[in-house]
Order: structure tokens, then sequence, then C-alpha cells
């Protein structure tokens, strides 16, 4: 009797495994991105590259840098298309304030560098913040309304790159951080705590800055990449992903120990990674590679598995998570007979 008793429970296990393990087959089967939604963009130059992307979420509004056009387009994301065109020479990143109802925007203008401000209702200009030549890209801390913008550089005759510190309410810069470096690419902000991490392409590292106290803190080296773009946080697991750059179509996500800046893995994605994103709720990276959307689920703070990668489009290296809206948007440029437009997935 007891000997049957066992064979029962062993045999129940061994179903209810079985069974979950056939649920995980079904979960890494699913692919993570489904596009549900093709938007556009026509009359849009034949251009090699679009840039970051920004969203009004309460107004379904997408905001897409599209330098091709000189244009940072204005996208009705409901109905699908293109609403208005806010004409500038070459933009980058992209913030929206709903509170104050203003669009954001960093400009490399060779004669007008710096953060144009524009009314979100009529989108006329309301201020210009000047700042150096290659303003680009930016990130924006909502508890202080703070906007850090990348500029200076190579680009204005420095061997050395400014962060400067621009206040959206009063529409002022505060004062800038100076960076060793001449190449600075995409910054990521703490949200507990005062920390930024911005790329140093030419030099292969990650400056980590104090922006409270507005200082260089230290420089970590970056062996396991090449040339180091993009950038993403998982900050309750103290971890950093680097998107790096090759000129072989393959780049790598390299994961940092923000506790003690060491290296930890090297992840395989596409050679021309220009945008990641981190969903601290599905505990998924989201890399824009130059082709496609790479997908890389954290297992844990140490490993990670590929889920899948959604197709886009030639030198498509920038998106735009959006969790609210379970949403992934992937810019896609104008080249040859490709045209210009935005993809949009379902995140799973």
């Amino acid at each position: 009797m007891k000997k049957t008793f066992l064979r029962s429970k062993v045999m129940l296990y061994s179903c209810a495994i079985a069974l979950l393990l056939v649920f995980q087959g079904r979960a890494l089967d699913t692919d993570p991105l489904t596009l549900v939604q093709t938007i556009e963009m026509p009359n849009v130059p034949t251009f090699p590259y679009a840039d970051h992307l920004g969203v009004d979420v309460k107004g379904h509004r997408l905001f897409a840098a599209m330098q091709g056009a000189k244009s940072e387009v204005v996208i009705d994301i409901n109905a699908a298309k293109v609403i208005h065109n806010i004409q500038l020479q070459d933009p980058h990143s992209v913030v929206y304030r709903s509170d104050l109802d203003r669009i954001y925007v960093t400009d490399g203008d060779p004669t007008e560098p710096g953060v144009k401000v524009f009314d979100g209702h009529d989108y006329h200009l309301i201020k210009s913040i000047k700042l150096q030549q290659r303003t680009d890209s930016a990130a924006y801390d909502p508890k202080s309304k703070y906007f850090y913008v990348v500029n200076g550089g190579e680009a204005a005759k420095q061997n050395y790159s400014l962060i400067s510190v621009v206040d959206t309410t009063s529409m002022e810069s505060l004062g800038d951080i100076k960076i060793p470096g001449e190449t600075l690419e995409q910054l990521e902000l703490e949200a507990s705590g005062p920390r930024l991490y911005v790329t140093i392409e030419e030099k292969s590292e990650i400056a980590v800055v104090d922006r409270e106290k507005r200082a260089l803190l230290e420089t970590w080296p970056i062996t396991k990449g090449k040339v180091p773009a993009a950038i993403a946080l998982d900050e309750a697991n103290h971890r950093l992903f680097v998107g790096c750059r090759t000129t072989d179509m393959h780049g790598h996500i390299v994961v940092f120990d923000t506790t003690t800046g060491k290296e930890i893995d090297a992840l395989p994605i596409g050679g021309h990674v220009d945008q990641m994103f981190f969903d601290p709720a599905s505990k998924r990276i989201y890399a824009s590679d130059g082709v496609g959307v790479d997908v890389y689920q954290e297992q844990d703070p140490d490993h990670y598995a590929l889920l899948g990668k959604a197709d886009t489009g030639l030198m498509s290296k920038t998106g735009l998570l959006v969790p609210e809206l379970h949403r992934y948007f992937a810019a896609v440029p104008h080249i040859g007979s490709q045209a210009a437009k935005i993809l949009v997935f379902q995140t799973q």
C-alpha cells in the first residue's frame, strides 16, 4: 500500500513537472514583440538615420526625430498619421512635459545648437537654449525636471565634452559637467540615487557622474565590446547594459555590475545599436540594433536568454519602449526603396 502511494505521488510530481515544462516552452515560443501597426511618414527624404523618439501618453502623440526631413515629426498614434512637422536643422533627443504641455528637442544646428522648446498645442517655438556644437543625446529626470544634454567635444574642437544641465521649468541652462572625452553617446540616470552613466565612444569607457555634485566620479573600461553607444539600467539588481557597435554587424550588450564597475557578460546583438531599454516589470532588455530589435530576458542578474528578434528595417537603430501602452516603437528611415515609417510592436 505504501509503495503504491509513493508511485502515485511520483507520477503526480512527474506530470506536474511535465506540464510546467510545456507551459514554459509555450512562453518561450511566443514572440516577445508582435507587429500591430505601421505608421507611414510620407515626404521624408532619403537619409541613413532616424534619431530618438518621445511620447505624449495621454495625448496619444509620438515625436520622431527625422533628420533627413530636418523635422521633429508629430504623429497621432491612434489615427496612425503625421499631424505636424516641427522644423529643426538636426533634431536628436526629445522629451515631453505633460504638466506644461511643452516639447523639448535637442538640435545639433551648426549655427544655433541647443535645446529648442516648443508649445505642445500649436507647436510654436517658445525658447532656444544655446549650447555647444554636437548637441545630441539627452536624459530627463522627472523628479528635478532637469534635462541632461550631451554637447561639445570634437565637434567644438575640444578634447572634452559637456553634459549641460537644463532646467525645463525655467528653460535655463544651470551649468555643465565636464567629461574627458570627445564623443559622448547615450546617458542613463538612476532614479533612487544621484548617479548618471554615459558612454565615451572613442575611449570605449563608461563615465560615472554624480549629478548632484556635478562631478565625474570614475570611468570603467569596456573590454567585451567595441564601440559603446546605447545604455540601459537595471537599478534594482545593480546591472548596467551597454550596447556596443561594430562594422561587421556583430555587436554586443556588455553587462556591468554597478557596485564594482566590472564586466559580467557580453550578449550578442546586431552591429549598429543606438538605443536600449530595460523594463523592470518583465525584466527584459530591448536593443534597436540597425536591422531589428533584440529582446533578452534577465533570468537572474548574472544570466540572460535571447527571447527573439523583431525585424524592422535597414538602419533602424532607434526606438522607444512605452510600458504604459505595452508598446515598442521602432523608427525606420527612408533609404532607397525603404520608406520612412514607425513600426509599432506589442510587448508580451
